[in-house]
């Protein structure tokens, strides 16, 4: 027999339903909301501990294609790689679950959530964790508190908890947060842009962007709100849930300690060495230092006397650095390079240092180093991706790539795939940058992160120099936009706030959370926390001292923008508009126009069939302002759909070889426009001017000058000319 738990919560229907399939498992769940249907496993192997001090926890989340009844898209009809979003939401997931498990679980466990139906209107991600949570909270596993995820929207000014997908294209805000009825474990954020249209005078209108950054006051509220909908919600689920629960299997807590007097032994003698080794580590993400400490005291005649081994002493090294690195922090307030705790490390920008690239910036901060390179491309050069719930493809015209190589922290490691963790920065970079870009830009930009030097916040440094890559490549953007590390030490009841932390401090915090955002407010932020809950007076702080951070960083940025030269490798771009009923015509049959025009001036050519707007680009000025005149008087010699009365037709008004005599209209580089007598317009090519060549055209034609000129080719629309003198 089944077990079926029913909730209302946030106005939906949620239905879960335990004991019903996999029931080998330690836990499972059939969890439904609306047509979604998810499934979310539990497995631990009770009997195969891990010899290592962690809890080997592995999260899968994986969509099903036949839940939208489709087929998979590609060659091989099956599902394989992992898309990014599935990778993402299991990294969610892992964050939120993680904490949960007690200190000295090592035994192997896997969530697995697979969504079996689809619904275009339900948040996967947030079903996926809450269904995962069930699978958890009901198994036979040590855990006893629930942890469940909220998304919140802000439509027309309000918050909305748990909005239809639909809703959430009208929201200014995307906040999701995962927790439990007291604790927040993981915030993400951010910023979602708007156009609106201003009356600028009595008939006149603008379109305006708007970022739609938040500032920390109104952050701030918006988590209050989410930590409401998480009471309500955990208090619910553990309610509700403890009929499904199976008996908790007792299993070992191991516990991964040393001899006190092992420790104290290196405290009492070692200290001086271990600080000198952590000012050392200050500039490096590598632990080199502390083995080489943990090395020197394995030598000496009392480990040798007491046999002790050197990952213990190497345990106990590791053990004292955490409290004197702590202790500087919250009593002395000074940390291990010297810096107070608001101070930011010294910042160096480059820009465009890539002759060959669109845009590029080398952004230094402290031992952190970041190359970010933009490449622009058309429209339809987009990353092509299939959301599970849409039919069709869709197209991401804005990408960010953050690679970590191993040599930025001084491994020796060659260069693999991507995995979570580089997807999860790329990601939060994207979103940090994503509401500053001009909801009218439809091109394609491509930002790439090379990570070439690492001691805390890449992912902010990818911020920053991506943003200064937009600014430099052209992109329209509202704001620079910049990011901060910042982390948090509790001690004993005292606590202090760091900002731009160093991977010591974010390994040896108890929280840290990157916040992004411009001269305005907050764009993108990400936060985790390890001490298990905060309290919003204190998480104010923290974002009001991130901002001082910011405005310092975003300072520098500033005037380093005022400094960029363009890439001369940055693609020619001429944009105009023309009547859209004559886009056809610039089209031509099968595309036999617009590929001549393609060909003739080296020239890409991006056409709008409703709006009329025709963009070219290209490496050559000269080439693109040739290509514009063209299009334009293909243009101007069409027929106009909506002026059916002004008919031009050259097939009936000329034929070849005709003589005419043409008055010279407008003179371009490569050739003149001529008046014909019976209407229209023509190009007199250069090389069709004279016999001998011709090397500017007004050095031998002006305008108003009446030519005799020769038909040389005629179609409905278009008409060629060569002076009758060759």
């Amino acid at each position: 027999m089944s077990t079926v738990c029913e909730f209302e919560l946030s106005k939906k229907q949620e239905i879960f339903e335990f004991s019903k399939v996999a029931k080998q498992a330690n836990g499972s769940v059939l969890a439904k909301l609306g047509n979604a249907v998810v499934l979310a496993t539990v497995v631990s192997e009770f009997d195969n501990p891990v010899s290592e001090d962690f809890t080997p926890l592995t999260v899968q989340y994986i969509e099903k294609t036949y839940a939208a009844a489709k087929l998979p898209g590609g060659f091989i009809k099956r599902e394989a790689k992992p898309s990014e979003f599935e990778t993402l939401t299991s990294r969610v997931i892992d964050r939120s679950l993680r904490p949960l498990f007690p200190k000295g679980y090592v035994y192997p466990t896997t969530i697995t959530v697979m969504v079996l139906s689809a619904d275009k209107d339900v948040d996967l991600q947030a079903l996926a964790l809450n269904a995962a949570n069930a699978a958890l909270y009901t198994s036979n596993l040590p855990i006893k508190k629930s942890v469940c995820g909220v998304r919140v929207a802000k439509i027309d000014g309000e918050y909305v908890a748990n909005p239809k997908m639909s809703e959430l294209e009208n929201s200014t805000l995307d906040l999701y947060i995962a927790g439990s009825k007291d604790e927040l474990l993981m915030i993400e954020m951010k910023a979602i842009s708007s156009s609106e249209m201003l009356e600028v005078d009595i008939e006149a209108f603008t379109k305006v962007h708007s970022t739609n950054e938040m500032n920390e006051e109104q952050l701030v509220e918006a988590i209050a709100f989410a930590q409401e909908v998480l009471f309500e919600a955990n208090t619910t689920y553990e309610a509700g849930f403890e009929v499904a629960c199976k008996e908790m299997k007792e299993v070992e807590l191991v516990k991964f300690t040393i001899s006190e007097d092992v420790i104290d032994y290196v405290r009492d003698n070692f200290s001086s060495d271990i600080t000198e080794a952590i000012k050392k580590l200050a500039k490096s993400e590598r632990a080199t230092e502390l083995k080489d400490v943990a090395k020197m005291i394995s030598a000496n005649s009392y480990c040798e006397e007491n046999e002790i081994e050197f990952s213990v002493i190497y345990e106990a090294v590791s053990i004292v650095k955490r409290e004197i690195v702590r202790n500087m922090i919250v009593s002395d307030k000074v940390r291990a390079d010297g810096r107070g705790l608001k101070d930011v490390r010294p910042i160096s920008i480059d820009t465009n240092i890539l002759p060959s690239a669109h845009s590029s910036c080398l952004f230094t901060r402290g031992e952190t180093q970041a190359l970010v390179v933009a490449t622009l491309g058309g429209p339809k050069d987009g990353q092509m991706f299939e959301k599970l719930t849409e039919k069709s493809t869709s197209i991401e015209n804005f990408m960010l790539h953050y690679n970590f190589p191993g040599f930025s922290v001084g491994e020796a490691k060659p260069m693999f795939g991507v995995g979570r963790r580089e997807l999860g920065h790329g990601n939060l970079g994207k979103k940090a940058l994503e509401a500053t870009i001009d909801d009218d830009y439809t091109d394609t930009v491509r930002l790439v992160s090379e990570i070439l030097e690492s001691n805390g916040s890449s992912s902010m440094a990818t911020v920053c120099g991506g943003s200064l890559a937009l600014k430099a490549a052209g992109v329209p953007i509202s704001d620079l936009v910049a990011g901060v590390a910042m982390g948090m030490v509790v001690e004993n009841g005292d606590y202090s706030v760091l900002t731009d932390i160093m991977g010591l401090e974010d390994h040896d915090g108890d929280m840290d959370f990157k916040v992004a955002g411009t001269t305005k407010g907050i764009t993108a932020l990400q936060m985790d926390i390890k001490l298990g809950g905060i309290e919003l007076s204190v998480l104010q702080e923290a974002l009001l001292q991130a901002k001082e951070g910011r405005d310092h960083i975003l300072g520098l940025m500033h005037t380093a923008a005022e400094d960029i030269i363009p890439s001369e490798a940055l693609p020619l771009i001429e944009q105009f508009a023309i009547d859209p009923s004559k886009i056809m015509v610039v089209i031509g049959k099968a595309g036999s126009t617009i590929k001549e025009i393609i060909e003739k001036f080296s020239v890409g050519i991006d056409l709008d069939r409703d709006s009329g707007n025709v963009k070219v680009s290209g490496s050559n000025k000269q080439n693109v302002l040739d290509a514009c005149e063209h299009i334009k008087t293909i243009s101007n010699n069409a027929v106009s759909r909506k002026q059916p009365s002004k008919n031009l037709d050259f097939e009936k008004l000329y034929t070849v070889d005709d003589v005419l005599m043409a008055k010279v209209e407008r003179i371009v580089d490569f050739g003149a426009f001529m008046a014909l007598p019976k209407g229209g317009e023509g190009l007199l090519h250069i090389s069709k001017i004279s016999k001998q060549r011709v090397k500017n055209v007004s050095d031998v034609l002006s305008v108003g000058d009446e030519v005799e000129i020769k038909v040389l080719k005629v179609s409905k629309d278009r008409i060629e000319l060569a002076s009758n003198s060759i």
